[in-house]
């Protein structure tokens, strides 16, 4: 038996092509699907947003599994209609987002945007800056990102505890938070967008955090409240680096911009070289466990 998968772009045809049991059909988002489009298992959306048009799934009837190329999913959760399975590319992306955290933490403990300006003026200022090491760093989400992002963290000396929806060894459940955020340096956010994480960081959570902490958001920009998180960042209590935002892409004349104390990126954390590469090694990985019978590891249940 072979399992037709509908696979955007070239890069998924090399990775699908050596899967024993699967035959990857070409197609363009957005564009008529090809014939066999209607026999098609599984459906590759690439990193497209889920659909808006109802008429869409009418298309492929005999898809039975979704396979994200990204980690988040909370674009298709709803969308995804009852019977068809989805699964997320979790693990893909984990490494390369941990990295761009642990750049953003060095680039603010050792002042880099400051020697850069200093640069830039040919003047020679030397100072003495604070380091990561030795800092508390308090990483809410203890899935694959904020397992590699201790990995990452804990070779600078820092201390890190982890916090997940549940308590387990090594990791605290989120009912904890308002008992941990004081005694943290960095608070890092590395959760799926859901109703429970959804404007989580509010104004209370933000006020609970330590003078001088820095909060760290690689996850969704919806998790903070934008407007609470503007008020901290104005007065010089708090400091923070986001890599996504509420909205975005930000508009430009959006009061973030100009904020003291903020590092900002246009959600490039994953946005590494090699990433659609590890991305369809996982997803390849899961396609293959369909094809032989067996559930994908990362399927999303419920809302994640």
């Amino acid at each position: 038996m072979t399992v037709i998968v509908l696979v955007p772009d070239d890069d998924g045809m090399d990775a699908l092509s050596v899967v024993e049991g699967v035959r990857p059909v070409r197609y363009e988002w957005g564009e008529p699907l090809p014939p066999e489009a209607r026999e098609a298992e599984v459906l590759i959306p690439g990193f497209h947003g889920a659909p808006t048009d109802e008429s869409f799934f009418a298309e492929l009837p005999s898809v039975k599994l979704i396979q994200l190329l990204s980690a988040g999913a909370e674009d298709w959760v709803s969308a995804v209609p009852e019977g068809i399975l989805l699964s997320t590319c979790r693990g893909a992306h984990g490494g390369s987002t941990a990295e761009w955290v642990v750049a953003v933490l060095l680039s603010i403990y050792r002042e880099l945007v400051g020697f850069a300006a200093d640069q830039d003026e040919r003047r020679w200022s030397r100072r003495t800056t604070d380091s990561l090491q030795g800092k508390n760093v308090l990483i809410v989400g203890a899935g694959d990102l904020g397992s590699q992002l201790r990995g990452r963290l804990e070779p600078f000396d820092a201390r890190v505890t982890m916090v997940g929806l549940t308590s387990r060894p090594g990791v605290h459940a989120v009912e904890e938070l308002p008992t941990l955020l004081g005694d943290h340096d960095v608070v890092a956010l590395m959760v799926p967008l859901t109703s429970r994480t959804h404007g989580m960081v509010d104004a209370k959570f933000l006020a609970a955090m330590s003078d001088g902490a820095i909060l760290v958001n690689a996850s969704r920009g919806r998790v903070v409240d934008t407007e609470a998180l503007f008020a901290e960042l104005r007065t010089g209590r708090l400091r923070a680096a986001l890599d996504v935002t509420d909205p975005e892409p930000l508009p430009p004349d959006h009061p973030l911009w100009t904020v003291p104390g903020l590092v900002l990126t246009p959600h490039v954390a994953g946005a590494a070289r090699g990433a659609q590469r590890r991305s369809y090694s996982v997803a390849a990985a899961e396609i293959e466990l369909y094809v032989n019978g067996e559930l994908p590891k990362n399927l999303v249940h419920g809302e994640y």
